[in-house]
């Protein structure tokens, strides 16, 4: 009898896990769902921030974050989630893992490129992250800042508008309430606008247009004053002229 005790014991406290909570989806971002009143942060994955833009270095950047939200949206709201906690994070939230008809609702997301493997808290999903990867699937397909890395450097920019690459990537970071964001920011997000304005190192403003010798090495740096534009009549008014070739 005092062996089973022991045994019942042991076994209790090498299972951190506890069910729950299960019930219905409501998405509230790539990562992050509320199921039955409780908002539940998914293990081990890490998805753009609502707010991200993403894109690569020879086109406008993207809403990347709402996009992933999104999709996200598409995938699971109103589905019924079973999930099993595995922890409580810093901001109270509680970590599980999930599944869906019986599929992991993060294997699925970071399969499909909509997040990333948070290595971190767990290697569940890093080779879901490679096959993503090696096949260009979602983010994987133009390059992407890392969550991580973007939410680092919105804290170390958190008074300025400024542009972060890593590995490629293009990344966004606007305050709201910058003076600067209406003047910009619907153009970049656009990609219909593929007028580049370029300033000089003589502070000159030139824009280059598709197919002109050096549009696909120009880089567009918005904290420098340079923008898209989303035809040639818009950046001639905006005081560009059109380079020579």
């Amino acid at each position: 009898m005092l062996r089973y005790a022991f045994l019942t014991a042991a076994l209790i406290l090498a299972t951190p896990l506890s069910a729950g909570p299960n019930g219905t989806i409501r998405v509230v971002d790539g990562d992050t769902f509320k199921i039955d009143g409780t908002t539940v942060r998914l293990h081990a994955i890490d998805a753009p921030e609502t707010d991200q833009m993403c894109g690569d270095s020879n086109s406008p950047a993207w809403a990347c974050g709402d996009w992933v939200r999104t999709k996200t949206r598409e995938m699971y709201e109103g589905r019924i989630a079973r999930c099993v906690a595995t922890d409580t994070d810093r901001y109270g939230r509680t970590v599980a893992k999930c599944s869906v008809d019986g599929r992991d609702v993060g294997e699925q997301l970071v399969s499909s490129g909509l997040a990333f493997a948070y290595r971190q808290y767990g290697m569940d999903y890093d080779l879901a992250e490679k096959g993503a990867a090696v096949n260009g699937r979602g983010l994987h397909a133009t390059g992407v800042m890392s969550p991580a890395a973007f939410r680092s450097a919105q804290r170390a920019q958190a008074n300025s508008s400024t542009v972060a690459q890593n590995t490629g990537a293009k990344t966004v970071t606007v305050t709201r309430d910058t003076p600067a964001k209406s003047s910009w920011l619907p153009n970049i997000v656009n990609p219909d606008c593929k007028v580049k304005g370029n300033i000089s190192r003589g502070g000159e403003r030139i824009y280059h247009v598709p197919g002109q010798d050096y549009y696909a090495k120009t880089r567009i740096s918005p904290t420098k004053g340079e923008r898209w534009f989303c035809s040639e009549a818009e950046a001639r008014s905006a005081g560009w002229r059109k380079a020579r070739n």
